[in-house]
């Protein structure tokens, strides 16, 4: 049976030691002390330990059953959902008028870490409402916020996000449901959608779907897609629960992971439904759910890899292999554990500095969202608007990478179901596919991000590293080991970018790039979080810290991150610089 322990000590260090988020002049943050927040994290740390992990492989084995329409969620899932719900962990940061408790979002993400690991495809039904939660607030009527948010914001009610159509995925374009006025402002929603996470389950009372659909004789493509709420069950007036609305599901797809997970095949027959915002605007409203599920969705990426990471160091210190080169570490055993070992040292060294790099940029990037939010601040909505492709491409790749990895050091066991090891590999592997295939993150990045506003987000990114670097280029303890590295990388980024705008006549030459500038810009944004990070934990030493073993861990971890992963921007730079000629070389009859 698979561990798991929420990594309390070090969703402190990310909050505290590196972002000082009691110190921020964001509304909100000034609660946030150290006692505070680690009440919550230890709080949750061990729900999802005691309450969710157990259900994990539950949820893979069993997955969800539909019989006459109906779907049953896993055995334990329901009751589990409730302990959710009671402990208010569905409403952490949502609006105090609709019921939240109105905490930053940056908590909100510290809470989700733990969960997500320890139940990946169980989150995932209050991570979709919270996300259709998040697109009403903005987008809806003050009657619809007042009809649909206090239930979906406890998760009484849940909610789902219905795009792809098995005739479209990224090119929404080409979505054939309609959405048919009705004579009192209403719309009769016809259609089929595909690949609904959540879609029906027997955990809520109602559904509440958000649907990109097209009203007649609007614009074509994607100009004239407009979003609307469609209720399982009708919503009275006075809140109560009406008649069946006509949507349902018509079949759970058999998958490759996240067996607890719902995923439905929703069929639309003239259900009614109800425009949010104004029409054939649907994608500005859709995409606000969107760049938050992102984010959450890099989150997963990462989260499973952390798990999956826990449980490959319990077994390399458990399992007894050969002999270490340097003489026997257990002599009165058969053979030492295969921690001794340099290529197991290896693996497990890249799965952690990837995983406690990876949570640093994510918190980094709630933060942003809480600035750009509460303080309406442009730049951080700028900078979270260009790191945010980047925290779901490169980490979800990375994420499915050391899950894979982490299987690596159990051998011939990691293959094996009974150790639990494919599962992380399984469920973190949709995470490079959903809310947009890591393929179109890199597109977005580089197709719209780099110049977005005149490139002056990612120029204030470029100067954010310049001035970190020039601040502390009198620290020695730095200077080697991180500086000259994170410099090193930021050069390769920006010669990358420079490549780019020479070559802006010929767009290939930047798309076949732009796979490797996503993964090279995660690998900077990595290699800050670790140079701040190493700062941070030599000022807890200096300081007198009690616990020196945890901060200078972080700081070798932090120093191999630099020698041996960020180094890789050399290469992506060189790919780049190669251009489109070789990737476009051959005709398509010639695959």
């Amino acid at each position: 049976m698979p561990i798991y322990n929420a990594p309390t000590k070090d969703i402190q260090f990310v909050l505290h030691d590196l972002l000082k988020v009691s110190e921020q002049d964001i509304p909100g943050f000034e609660d946030l002390d150290r006692d505070f927040t680690g009440a919550v994290v230890e709080e949750a740390g061990k729900v999802a330990s005691e309450v969710l992990h157990p259900l994990n492989v539950v949820g893979d084995t069993e997955g969800c059953v539909m019989e006459n329409g109906v779907v049953r969620t896993p055995t334990g899932f329901k009751a589990a959902f409730e302990q959710m719900k009671d402990g208010g962990w569905t409403a952490m940061d949502c609006d105090p008028e609709y019921g939240g408790q109105g905490l930053p979002y940056v908590m909100h993400t510290a809470a989700q870490e733990p969960f997500v690991s320890a139940n990946m495809a169980f989150n995932m039904y209050q991570g979709l409402t919270h996300g259709a939660y998040s697109a009403i607030h903005a987008h809806g009527s003050d009657e619809q916020k007042q009809k649909y948010l206090p239930k979906m914001v406890s998760c009484e009610w849940t909610g789902t996000m219905n795009l792809t159509e098995p005739h479209c995925g990224t090119d929404l374009g080409l979505m054939r449901t309609k959405a048919v006025p009705n004579d009192d402002g209403s719309f009769k929603i016809s259609g089929q959608k595909i690949f609904i996470s959540a879609g029906e389950h027997d955990m809520a009372e109602n559904i509440i779907h958000l649907v990109l659909a097209k009203i007649p004789g609007g614009p074509e493509g994607i100009k004239g897609v407009s979003l609307f709420i469609v209720p399982k069950f009708m919503v009275n007036d006075d809140g109560s629960l009406g008649a069946r609305n006509g949507v349902a599901c018509g079949k759970i797809e058999e998958k490759m992971g996240i067996h607890g997970n719902s995923t439905c095949v929703m069929n639309y027959d003239e259900a009614t439904g109800y425009l949010i915002g104004q029409e054939h605007k649907g994608m500005r409203a859709m995409f606000t759910m969107m760049n938050e599920a992102r984010l959450g969705v890099g989150l997963q990426g990462y989260a499973q890899a952390e798990s999956a990471y826990q449980n490959a160091v319990a077994y390399a210190n458990d399992r007894l292999q050969g002999r270490d080169v340097t003489g026997a570490k257990n002599p009165d055993g058969p053979a030492d554990p295969l921690i001794v070992h340099p290529d197991i040292r290896r693996n497990l060294m890249d799965q952690k500095s990837f995983v406690e790099g990876a949570r640093a940029f994510t918190y980094w990037g709630a933060y942003l969202i809480d600035r750009a939010h509460k303080n309406d601040d442009a730049q951080a909505d700028g900078l979270i608007s260009l790191m945010t492709p980047v925290i779901k491409g490169f980490l979800t790749d990375k994420g499915f990478e050391y899950a894979t990895a982490a299987q690596q050091v159990y051998g011939g066991h990691g293959y094996i179901e009974e150790w639990g090891m494919s599962q992380y590999a399984r469920d973190a592997r949709i995470a490079m596919i959903y809310e947009g295939a890591n393929g179109v993150q890199a597109l977005d990045l580089v197709g719209r991000k780099l110049a977005q506003d005149g490139g002056k987000h990612v120029m204030a990114f470029f100067e954010m590293i310049k001035t970190f670097i020039k601040e502390n280029e009198g620290n020695e303890a730095l200077k080697a080991d991180f500086l000259e590295p994170l410099k090193a990388a930021s050069k390769d980024l920006q010669a990358a970018g420079m490549y780019f705008m020479q070559n802006a006549t010929k767009p290939n030459n930047a798309l076949s790039g732009s796979y490797d500038f996503m993964h090279m810009m995660g690998h900077v944004c990595l290699g800050l979080m670790w140079a701040r990070m190493a700062k941070a934990a030599m000022e807890a030493l200096e300081g007198g810290a009690s616990d020196t073993a945890f901060y200078e861990t972080k700081i070798a971890t932090g120093r191999y991150y630099m020698a041996r992963q960020l180094p890789a921007t050399a290469m992506h730079l060189a790919r780049i610089n190669t251009g489109g000629d070789t990737i476009m070389a051959l005709e398509a009859a010639n695959f």
